[in-house]
């Protein structure tokens, strides 16, 4: 797949950048997602709506793959890759992965004790995702260029305990996208624009 020019170019820039990692702080989970490309024309990145489950504080959200880390995972990426084999079916090796961008880690109001490291890989152009039951409501691939146009810059209205607040998003369909999903698609749209493949 590293015959697409698009691929290629992807790969160059992530390779230009040193991901942002800080150190490891015991009093943090960690988990990893994964940013999917399938090589259409154009390109195309798959997004999941998890299911709706009490306690899970990313109830029904847009998403990409991932989630914590187990302890029988090697590393940040074996958990990216078992998870979205987990929740999609779709099994990505390692050769697949073009790098990683910069870990996330909870912001000043520290709702949520976790480090996020996302990866990003390519998947073959006939690649399905089949979404797993109770996980995931629904899997779809977004046209790259969508996320990166203006018509997809959007805002969604939050009630926290005391206030409502606005938070960036992005919008496709009907589906919003918000919160560590809409901070790493920034961190990679970046790096796509860098490559030139949006």
């Amino acid at each position: 797949m590293d015959t697409d020019p698009r691929v290629t170019a992807l790969r160059h820039a992530l390779d230009r950048r040193t991901p942002m990692r800080g150190p490891r702080d015991p009093s943090l989970s960690e988990a990893a997602v994964l940013l999917a490309l399938r090589p259409t024309d154009p390109l195309e990145l798959l997004l999941i709506e998890r299911a709706e489950k009490e306690g899970d504080p990313w109830s029904g959200h847009m998403a990409l793959p991932g989630g914590r880390r187990e302890p029988d995972d090697g590393d940040l990426l074996a958990t990216a890759l078992r998870e979205t084999r987990e929740e999609t079916r779709i099994d990505v090796s390692r050769d697949a992965v073009l790098g990683g961008l910069d870990e996330l880690r909870p912001g000043a109001r520290r709702r949520f004790s976790i480090v996020v490291t996302p990866f990003v890989a390519v998947v073959p152009l006939s690649t399905e995702a089949v979404p797993a039951p109770n996980e995931v409501e629904t899997a779809l691939w977004v046209p790259l260029p969508h996320l990166a146009s203006d018509e997809a810059v959007d805002e969604i209205l939050i009630d926290l305990e005391e206030e409502s607040l606005a938070f960036p998003a992005l919008s496709y369909q009907d589906y919003i996208i918000w919160g560590l999903t809409h901070r790493i698609l920034t961190d990679f749209m970046d790096v796509a624009r860098e490559a030139g493949v949006v």
